[in-house]
């Protein structure tokens, strides 16, 4: 990731914004889920520190980290239908909001953290999960 950032560097306008993505299970922990985890809070570190780094030239880094969302991926487990559903509804009964996200709901944040409504935030993450970490 970081090598990314650093090769569209150059590309980027003065200001303007980085938003990265981590994941909710950064928040929690989660048994099984250890190196997935902490890569990701490295993701979140990054941004803080890219802040720091970057606000001089007036380029925001910021985070956004999603819960469950609602992905064309849980088809292509290779289970049974019956076994996804099943697996959905334990996941959902930690999921306050009731149900999953949608990628056009994370879309949104996203757009609202590149825009200039948010010209004030740098280095924040936001959890979009249903309330899933923080409830």
């Amino acid at each position: 990731m970081i090598y990314t950032v650093q090769s569209m560097l150059p590309l980027l306008g003065d200001p303007s914004s980085v938003i990265l993505t981590s994941t909710t299970m950064i928040e929690k922990g989660v048994a099984g889920m250890s190196v997935y985890a902490a890569t990701k809070a490295a993701v979140r570190s990054l941004a803080r520190t890219l802040s720091a780094e970057l606000a001089p030239r007036g380029v925001r880094v910021n985070v956004i980290s999603p819960g469950l969302t609602e992905t064309p991926i849980y088809d292509k487990l290779g289970l049974p239908a019956e076994a996804v559903q099943a697996w959905a509804a334990q996941l959902l009964a930690k999921v306050p909001a009731g149900r999953f996200g949608q990628a056009g709901e994370v879309a949104k944040a996203v757009l609202f953290m590149a825009s200039d409504d948010s010209a004030y935030m740098m280095g924040e993450n936001i959890l979009f999960d249903g309330g899933m970490a923080t409830i």
